[in-house]
């Protein structure tokens, strides 16, 4: 597999807000690469288009909302995480054609690993759409075994439910507003920013809901994170997220590999989280 050019973008659409500029930039200077790394706004529909278009100078791509069921599609080869989850986060564009990484599981379990004091064999997840997918996989690499999905509509959480037999987890459904729950030591919100919600059930979910990892960064405190505030309870914001998934991008652009660490892989981790903080 040969890799060439030396430009990587970004897409997405909506595009403007994203920090992927920032955290690679940061990544690619720390590592003395003179590559260049920019953002453009492409659709679902556009995406053939554009990515038909991309010249020999393309090395990469990241894929952000709502093009990672296109990207998994347009690759030949997909890491693990992607092929579970049905979703492409990155592409690496060699000559052999375009190869697919999720990085986003990676991401999700490498920053609750680190907010963690011990393993955990509980776990709950609220919602069940496509982060809600993500999470799962994450929970599974922290040797997680049993997971409650409580979602608006349990029934949406068939698909967890086939995913967690798939990989050896126990998924059940339970409503937002069920009383009795699992008591457990992480819940991982994978709701939208900004996404409305009842307080008394809030309250219900922060009373025996152990940690709460909430997947949004850019809505912050969310109302899940005010309701565990409330209860004296830790909340984290996902930003951590953000910057470890980026960094598997990173090894991915510079190695062909997710699991291939990087030279000198702190002092890069340090400057990509300043490149976020400085925000």
């Amino acid at each position: 597999m040969l890799i060439a050019g030396d430009r990587l973008e970004v897409w997405g659409d909506p595009i403007a807000h994203s920090l992927s500029p920032r955290l690679h930039t940061a990544a690619y200077r720390t590592l003395g690469l003179e590559w260049a790394y920019g953002r453009r706004q492409v659709s679902a529909a556009s995406f053939p288009g554009e990515f038909g278009a991309l010249g020999p100078s393309y090395r990469g791509l990241s894929l952000t909302m709502p093009l990672k069921g296109r990207a998994f599609d347009a690759a030949v080869s997909r890491n693990r995480h992607g092929e579970l989850s049905g979703a492409v986060n990155t592409l690496l564009l060699a000559d052999d054609g375009p190869h697919g990484f999720n990085t986003d599981v990676a991401g999700i379990a490498a920053d609750v690993a680190e907010q963690l004091d011990a393993p955990i064999d509980r776990a709950r997840i609220v919602g069940s759409g496509a982060t809600a997918t993500s999470a799962l996989l994450a929970l599974e690499t922290l040797g997680v075994s049993r997971v409650e999905v409580a979602a608006r509509r349990p029934e949406a959480v068939e698909r967890l439910a086939r995913l967690g037999a798939q990989i050896g987890v126990t998924v059940e459904g339970v409503g937002l507003d069920t009383r009795a729950r699992d008591v457990v030591a992480l819940t991982v919100a994978t709701l939208p920013g900004g996404a409305p919600f009842d307080p008394a059930v809030a309250d219900a979910l922060a009373r025996d809901g152990g940690l709460l990892y909430d997947v949004v960064y850019g809505h912050w405190p969310t109302e899940l994170a005010v309701a565990w505030e409330r209860h004296g309870a830790r909340a984290v914001a996902g930003i951590g997220m953000l910057v470890h998934q980026a960094l598997r991008q990173v090894r991915v652009f510079v190695s062909g590999s997710d699991e291939n660490v990087l030279p000198d892989e702190p002092a890069v981790l340090a400057a990509m989280w300043d490149a976020v903080t400085e925000v």
